[in-house]
Order: C-alpha cells, then sequence, then structure tokens
C-alpha cells in the first residue's frame, strides 16, 4: 500500500514537469510569433509606466526644487561679497580722487615753494574748518613748533588767502582775505596799471561775485582788466610780490567818489586743504 502511494506521488510530480515544460514552449513559440505582446502584458506594462511616471514627476520636482534651493543659498554669500566688492571699489574711487586732488595742490605749494626764493615757508594742512566761520577762519596743523608767528601771510593754491590771527604749540589759526568782519586785517597791495603802478589796501570780499574789494585807492591810473595784483610790502609785516589776483573789474564807491578795483582771487577759499606760511628773511 506504502508502495502505491510513492509511485502515483513520482507520477504526479513528472505531470507537473511535462506541464510546466509545455506551458514553458508555448509561452515562448506565442512570443517569437506575435509582434506585439498580449492583452494582459500590455496591460500590466501601462499599469507599470503609469506608476512611474507618478513617481518620477514628484521625484524630479523635489530635485529641481532641491536644486534651485541651493543655487540659491549659493548666491547669498556670492551676492554679499559682489557688493562688498564694489563698496571698496567705490571707496578706493573715492580714496583716489581725494589723493590725485592732494598731490595737485602739493604739486602747486611745492611749486610755490621753489618761487619763493625770498622767503622761509612752512607748509601745513588744514586741521579745521567750520561752517559758521567758513570765510572767516580756518586751523592748520603747525603752531609754534614750526616756527610760526603771527601775522604771516599763509598762501595756497599759487595764491594770498589771509595771514597768521592766533599761534599755539602745534597748530595756529588762519584769518582768511575773505573775512568781511571790521576787525579783520586788510593787506597792503599793488597793482601795475598802464600809467604806473596803483597801491591801495583790501578791504572786503563780495561772496556772490568771489571778488576782493580793493579800497583806499592811490591813483586814478587806468587799470585794465587782468592786471596782476600783488602785495606791495608796506607796513614791514608781509613781504613783497606775494601774489593776490588779477583785475575783475573797476567801479565807484557807495558815493560815486572814491575809485574800487574788484579783483579775482587766485586761490579758491571754498577748496583750501594744503597751505603754505611764509616769512620774509629780513623778519628773522
Amino acid at each position: 500500500m506504502r508502495k502505491f502511494f510513492s509511485n502515483r506521488r513520482l507520477v504526479i510530480i513528472v505531470i507537473i514537469l511535462v506541464v510546466c515544460f509545455g506551458l514553458m514552449a508555448g509561452s515562448i513559440t506565442m512570443r517569437n510569433r506575435r509582434n506585439t505582446p498580449p492583452l494582459i502584458q500590455q496591460f500590466g506594462n501601462d499599469i507599470v509606466g503609469f506608476a512611474d511616471s507618478a513617481v518620477a514627476l514628484p521625484v524630479n520636482w523635489l530635485q529641481t526644487s532641491f536644486s534651485s534651493v541651493n543655487d540659491l543659498m549659493n548666491t547669498y554669500p556670492e551676492n554679499r561679497e559682489l557688493k562688498q566688492q564694489v563698496t571698496d571699489l567705490a571707496q578706493t574711487k573715492v580714496r583716489n580722487q581725494a589723493l590725485a586732488h592732494e598731490n595737485k595742490q602739493l604739486k602747486q605749494e611745492l611749486k610755490l615753494n621753489s618761487s619763493m626764493t625770498d622767503y622761509d615757508t612752512v607748509t601745513a594742512a588744514v586741521l579745521m574748518r567750520t561752517p559758521s566761520a567758513w570765510q572767516q577762519q580756518l586751523v592748520i596743523n603747525k603752531g609754534q613748533s614750526s616756527g610760526i608767528k603771527k601775522n604771516m601771510p599763509v598762501m595756497s593754491d599759487g595764491g594770498l588767502i589771509g595771514r597768521i590771527a592766533e599761534v599755539n604749540k602745534t597748530n595756529s589759526k588762519v584769518e582768511l582775505l575773505s573775512d568781511t568782519s571790521e576787525s579783520s586785517n586788510r593787506f597792503a597791495i599793488a597793482i601795475h596799471g598802464t600809467d604806473g603802478i596803483v597801491n591801495g589796501i583790501v578791504t572786503g570780499y563780495n561772496a556772490s561775485r568771489d571778488e576782493l574789494v580793493m579800497g583806499q585807492v592811490s591813483s586814478k591810473a587806468k587799470l585794465k582788466k587782468g592786471a596782476r595784483v600783488t602785495t606791495n610790502g608796506m607796513g614791514g609785516i608781509t613781504p613783497k610780490g606775494l601774489y593776490v589776483g588779477k583785475v575783475a573789474r573797476v567801479g565807484k564807491d557807495d558815493y560815486g567818489l572814491a575809485q574800487k578795483v574788484y579783483i579775482t582771487p587766485a586761490a579758491n577759499f571754498n577748496d583750501i586743504n594744503i597751505v603754505t606760511v611764509a616769512e620774509s628773511a629780513s623778519q628773522e
């Protein structure tokens, strides 16, 4: 009985193997004969393709989003670095412009010093200039320790701008020619006219026209526009021959009697950074 069941089991196994091999052979034969897969296989492939698309779409979106966020995060420090570079370039440009302007003024002062052979000169920088007294005075960084003395004339940009009004140990106050106060010191100046030399005194300053006013004119000699104006050395304080400016026009005083001469100053009173203090050798 036991032998019968064992033979029967063996027969069933053999039959199953034969059926499996037959199905495999039939499947291969049908696949080779058909140009398209069976309907069930097509349906399965479509389902798999749809599933792939459904999964790939959000995955691709996430990858793109992460890439954009990463690019944005990289862009922020780059943008900050570029802004800093732009700021540095702007500061460098401003500094270069300031240095070029200062260099130009220093060259002018050196040229002035080389032409002033009869004077001892001290070059100084402007320390302070208050808006409330812009046209009246300024402070320079040289004082008693540098040999500066009261009433010494001060030059800038090739022309006379004022005189030393107050001296401290390391700095001095300069009273400008553009000071219109009554108590300000005046310079004795001379103009070389067609009929000789005309002497006078700087008595005022016209800010609206940027002109020095020469009053107490000693002569009615005819003056030509553009005539050179210099200090005449009278009084023994200011050296002779310091350049002041050029004649701009000639007019009358408020009463129409005395002659007034208006002078275009050689220096720009609104742009003074470097000055030269002059002293005649005979004053030492």
